[in-house]
């Protein structure tokens, strides 16, 4: 059984590891080899965390969703940035 803090930090690991992502994607164009690579970088890692802690398969929708929130938050950090500059 996993305890519900092994899950809450592996959410805040694969939202956090999606925000510098997230930044990078936002200045590529959509559906380019970076852009691919952006997306689907911070996904290993995730992944070795969730096999190591021994985390059922049941919570990847989750992380997922952490992951793209990151991403989405990253992008509009850096969007926020470049106007405000």
């Amino acid at each position: 059984m996993t305890s519900i803090q092994g899950v809450i930090a592996i959410c805040v690991i694969a939202f956090i590891l999606n925000l510098p992502f997230g930044w990078i994607r936002a200045n590529t164009r959509k559906f380019s080899l970076a852009w691919f690579a952006c997306v689907h970088a911070p996904i290993p890692v995730v992944a070795v965390i969730r096999i190591a802690t021994h985390t059922p398969w049941t919570y990847i929708p989750l992380f997922l969703l952490f992951s793209v929130a990151g991403q989405i938050l990253g992008a509009k950090m850096k969007r926020f940035c470049v106007k405000a500059s």
